[in-house]
């Protein structure tokens, strides 16, 4: 891919913790072998078990086959792409996390992996403890929400687990950021949610290029499930501050 791989000594200056206790499954999807290598040492140091696929085909059909705990995932790859794979992914496993790495620094790029429901972002060359601290925080954030099944509110129905919303009955399509913007505010009902708590929960990243970008999803949001849209009732708007949503 013509990137300078992320040096191994690096890799190495990660907190080491006991291997013995493997805490789940990473699969790394790489085409490049000298950061497949350093991927692969830094995560078997922190204790996971690392499978490693250098092109997307394979990487779906062992995706398919035994789903893992998380993958990371690179843009450019031989026989399905990145995108491609990022979007056949959530299609099947919604909650599944993707943390996606990329040479590219492109923002149109990182706002599509994020509406195709990428959870992260982290830009080559990266840091090994910045990429740790993500996928760490992507894995946290599908065991909070693991537990939570079926969400009710006026005739409207969220289902976590199969990423659906019904409203009397009709499903309502909604895109892979939209459904993770509401997903977080109905999980955290009756707090005040500032827009760059919601930039950085919702899109895994500080950096987004705008707080508007929040506001747009809540205005899809009101206009896809509120009564009155012009009024809304449960997606409110608290003046300085940012969202509520009320059941």
């Amino acid at each position: 891919m013509g990137q300078t791989a992320t040096p191994l000594s690096t890799a190495r200056s990660v907190d080491p913790v006991n291997t013995a206790r493997p805490m789940g499954r990473i699969l790394v999807v790489e085409d490049d072998p000298a950061v497949q290598k350093a991927l692969k040492r830094l995560f078997e140091t922190e204790g996971y078990l690392v499978e490693v696929q250098g092109n997307g085909k394979a990487a779906l059909d062992s995706i398919q086959s035994t789903p893992p705990a998380a993958i990371i995932l690179d843009l450019r790859l031989p026989k399905l792409s990145g995108q491609d794979l990022c979007k056949e992914v959530k299609a099947q496993s919604p909650s599944l996390p993707i943390v996606v790495l990329s040479a590219t620094t492109d923002v149109s790029d990182k706002v599509l992996l994020l509406e195709l429901g990428a959870d992260d972002y982290v830009t080559k060359p990266f840091s090994p403890r910045e990429l740790l601290a993500r996928v760490r925080a992507a894995l946290r954030h599908t065991s909070r929400t693991a537990s939570v099944s079926v969400v009710t509110f006026d005739g409207i129905s969220v289902d976590v687990k199969k990423m659906e919303v019904q409203r009397d009955g009709k499903v309502v399509v909604l895109t892979a950021q939209e459904f993770k913007t509401l997903q977080f505010l109905v999980q955290n009902a009756d707090r005040v949610i500032s827009r760059d708590e919601l930039l950085n929960e919702v899109w895994g990243y500080q950096n987004y290029p705008s707080t508007r970008t929040v506001d747009n999803h809540i205005l899809k949001l009101r206009q896809k499930l509120e009564r009155d849209p012009a009024s809304p009732v449960h997606f409110r708007t608290v003046h300085g501050m940012g969202y509520k949503f009320v059941r």
